[in-house]
């Protein structure tokens, strides 16, 4: 396995890129395979998940929601949604208590149809959506279901208008399109004024170090400590290979039979199983010291089949 493989969970300052951070870590470490799992915009902090080395390949198997604090800013309307853009319109926010606000969220807990900020990466007909809206051009974006597990009031001020939230939601969520709309249900609209993200995934903000400074990139001291990829990817069944023989297999592309193994299939406490067989399910593959080798598909033949080989030969 090679020396760099696993996470490092930044504490995003505001005014960088998700990019800028990654590129910060591969001066660090001295390579080039490095990835976030998902950007954060620039004026917004918190936990960015970065992949190391090989780890960039488990990227699109995290699972789990991701969790926000933030301030809504009520009595004004962005072209961005947020602190960013241009204010288009201002009106007074009404007087209103806690428990009409309380009452109020409850429209957006759950699943609910959300509509993408239109300064956003969504594809329209090939071309970026904030791309389309900087060269002034009309269009309208289709609302998306999302899900809102948690939308909890934590304060409100009503001299200042603002309202203090924490939210954890599915993955695709905007919480600048949630302000707005709150803002709109409210009836004097709203825009996200600051934001934080305080989880992704299964990555939180105790996971979580501080992004070194140019100038100590290349001190050892200052390489921030890279996370075993194991304890994220819980939500996974697990295989054990314990010969030799069976790794090398593993290694050379083959399929391996857990037919008569079936007590070294590990199945996750989220997974409802009948007669022990899960089909068609990602499997993390793991040696004896619960090492990464892979990740597999069970078939209906009792195999799993690789699909992502570390240290692969041939």
């Amino acid at each position: 396995m090679e020396k760099h493989f696993g996470f490092v969970v930044i504490d995003k300052p505001a005014g960088l890129t998700s990019h800028d951070c990654v590129n910060r870590l591969r001066k660090v470490f001295g390579i080039k395979k490095i990835g976030h799992s998902g950007t954060l915009d620039p004026s917004v902090t918190g936990v960015l998940p970065i992949a190391i080395g090989n780890a960039t390949r488990l990227i699109s198997y995290l699972q789990g929601s991701k969790g926000y604090t933030g301030i809504i800013q009520l009595g004004a309307t962005t072209n961005t949604d947020d602190m960013q853009g241009k204010i288009i319109e201002s009106r007074d926010w009404p007087l209103i208590s806690e428990n009409d606000i309380n009452s109020l969220l409850e429209n957006f807990r759950g699943e609910i149809l959300q509509k993408p900020p239109i300064f956003s990466s969504v594809h329209i007909k090939g071309e970026r959506a904030y791309k389309k809206a900087r060269k002034g051009e009309k269009f309208d974006l289709i609302p998306k279901k999302v899900t809102i597990n948690k939308l909890n009031l934590i304060s409100w001020s009503q001299k200042k208008g603002e309202l203090l939230v924490d939210v954890d939601c599915s993955t695709g969520t905007y919480i600048r399109s949630l302000a707005r709309d709150i803002g709109d249900k409210i009836g004097c609209g709203g825009y996200l004024k600051k934001l934080r993200r305080t989880k992704a995934y299964n990555f939180n903000e105790n996971h979580s170090v501080i992004l070194p400074e140019k100038s100590d990139v290349y001190q050892e001291v200052n390489k921030p400590k890279i996370l075993n990829p194991n304890i994220f990817f819980k939500h996974l069944s697990t295989f054990e290979l314990i010969s030799k023989e069976e790794i090398i297999s593993w290694r050379s592309g083959r399929k391996i039979s857990f037919q008569n193994n079936i007590e070294r299939l590990k199945i996750c406490k989220n997974e409802k199983t009948e007669d022990n067989v899960i089909n068609n399910k990602n499997i993390l593959v793991l040696d004896k010291k619960n090492k990464i080798l892979g990740i597999g598909n069970l078939d209906e033949t009792h195999e799993i089949k690789p699909k992502i080989v570390f240290d692969a030969i041939g």
